[in-house]
């Protein structure tokens, strides 16, 4: 599904030069259910960020779907991007102004969808996710764990066979954490291939690979044991 083959990325400023990925070789493969790990500033996020086509790396190449994206355009990453990617974050990232139901369809405004379509895609995803009898509440009206759900709802709305999670369960109690990784093993054995960064080794154990980072360099990828 995607590779990355002697990758770097490197921010530049005119005192200081940091290398945030070093060389990094790492293929995953469609169904995959991968955990990044590693210390902070290890190069984590960098790394899901140009897996996600939100940043290009400095050198190197990321086949995706066999297509070399390495070097392509803003224009042309959002383009892969809203039919391939959906992404989970820590912080939520969900709009107050919005109740969860049009949070959720945000997803899809981007599709060439008529809204009766979007309308039946979101009603079935929160029934999925247990929050349809919350579809019209704000988010401030809602627990941290209640909405994860909806940012997992939006993530997978438009049938995405990739999902990118930035410490899902970082805002979390350890119980609605469990419900969180519960729903992305879900998502998993249904097919959808993830990719998750987290600290926690608890929820590494949800994953079927690890891949441990430190100093921008893989240092393990090791499948999960039986």
């Amino acid at each position: 599904m995607l590779k990355l083959h002697n990758m770097f990325k490197v921010y530049r400023t005119d005192e200081v030069e940091t290398v945030a990925l070093n060389g990094v070789n790492v293929e995953i493969d469609q169904g995959d259910f991968v955990a990044v790990m590693g210390p902070s500033g290890c190069g984590k996020s960098t790394l899901l960020n140009i897996v996600g086509l939100l940043d290009n790396p400095s050198d190197g190449d990321y086949f995706f779907f066999d297509e070399n994206v390495a070097k392509y355009t803003e224009a042309q990453r959002a383009h892969i991007r809203k039919k391939n990617i959906g992404f989970i974050f820590q912080s939520f990232n969900l709009i107050d102004e919005l109740n969860v139901a049009e949070n959720i369809e945000l997803a899809l405004l981007y599709h060439d969808m008529p809204g009766a379509e979007r309308k039946r895609r979101v009603a079935e995803v929160m029934d999925k996710m247990g929050i349809a009898h919350r579809a019209k509440h704000m988010p401030g009206q809602l627990s941290g764990g209640q909405q994860q759900r909806v940012a997992v709802a939006r993530a997978v709305v438009g049938d995405q066979p990739l999902i990118l999670a930035d410490e899902p369960t970082g805002n979390l109690d350890s119980a609605h954490g469990q419900e969180v990784m519960e729903m992305l093993r879900t998502l998993n054995s249904e097919g959808t291939t993830i990719v998750m960064v987290t600290h926690s080794p608890a929820h590494a154990d949800y994953a079927r690979r690890t891949v441990n980072l430190f100093d921008g360099h893989v240092v393990t990828d090791a499948m999960r044991a039986a």
